[in-house]
């Protein structure tokens, strides 16, 4: 388990991470979420050794990262793709990596191949693209089979079939029982993958919970329905006192908006009153909103109007 306590960060006058607290767990995907300048990027490399804390610790396992042993097989870690000499193949960048680090250079042929990488193994990485340069950043990550993961935007520059392929991988690790901590600006994709999150805004913990209550707490459900007799539903709406709104869907049909409320509680409704329904329908708030709802005064950087002046 990854564990991080009080940890402080202070660049200067910029205090990039203020007394964070939080744990990431082994057996699911752990997203880590955060508008620009939230300190994400720091907090990864504090837990990595990178720098160091002003106050505060980061531990895996219960131990720094400095002081593992073979941390390669312990700890995979993508935080920059382009940190590659550009005049080094593929092949020969991993192998560097495994003999630094005492792993087998059998390893670099499965990670490439695992990677998609193979039928460039022996091209430069200075003429990959930035899809490409990821995919072996992440053969670098899984070179020493670890049993941690700690990505920061593992999908930046992919294709929709290379974020699916990451999607997957990530999700089937999680499930052989390692821990995944993995940070994306890409919110759609992140509903897709991870099952937790942590959100931090301006360094400080904003949320840390499951996914879906993470949505469901922050966000709010509207549910659609049409009855057989609109003035029945109307009666039973208003006796409860329920809000709606009333108006025509797409297909010019009467139907009823109702906010702040779940379908069960709907279909119960009109049950008791035995009132025939053609539709029963409830839609909720992504990520997205739920993100920004949740962040909006803990972003750094955000832009104005424009003036018509």
């Amino acid at each position: 388990m990854i564990n991080v306590e009080g940890l402080t960060k202070q660049y200067g006058q910029v205090r990039a991470v203020n007394d964070l607290s939080f744990e990431v767990k082994p057996g699911v995907v752990t997203g880590f979420l955060g508008p620009n300048g939230a300190g994400k990027s720091t907090t990864m490399r504090l837990i990595l050794g990178l720098d160091n804390p002003t106050a505060g610790h980061a531990t895996i396992e219960g131990k720094h990262y400095r002081s593992l042993k073979n941390p390669l097989t312990k700890v995979g870690a993508l935080l920059d793709a382009k940190a590659t000499h550009p005049n080094r193949s593929a092949a020969n960048h991993l192998k560097w990596i495994a003999q630094a680090n005492g792993l087998p250079t059998k390893r670099v042929d499965e990670v490439l191949a695992l990677v998609g990488l193979t039928d460039v193994a022996k091209k430069n990485a200075g003429g990959f693209s930035l899809g490409m340069g990821q995919r072996l950043g992440l053969a670098a990550a899984l070179l020493g089979d670890p049993e941690y993961l700690i990505l920061d935007e593992p999908v930046n520059g992919l294709d929709p079939e290379g974020i699916h392929w990451v999607r997957t991988l990530l999700q089937n690790l999680a499930k052989q029982g390692r821990t995944v901590l993995v940070s994306s600006h890409l919110l759609s994709e992140m509903a897709q993958t991870a099952e937790h999150l942590i959100v931090i805004g301006r360094g400080q913990l904003v949320a840390d919970m499951p996914m879906q209550e993470f949505v469901r707490a922050h966000s709010a459900s509207t549910v659609v329905v049409r009855a057989v007799d609109a003035a029945a539903l109307v009666t039973a709406l208003n006796s409860a006192g329920i809000s709606y709104t009333m108006g025509l869907d797409a297909l010019g049909r009467e139907a009823f908006t109702i906010n702040d409320t779940s379908s069960d509680d709907i279909g119960r409704l009109a049950f008791d009153q035995g009132i025939g329904l053609l539709e029963l329908s409830e839609t909720r708030a992504s990520l997205e909103e739920a993100f920004l709802e949740t962040t909006g005064e803990a972003v750094q950087y955000q832009a104005g109007g424009f003036s018509k002046e």
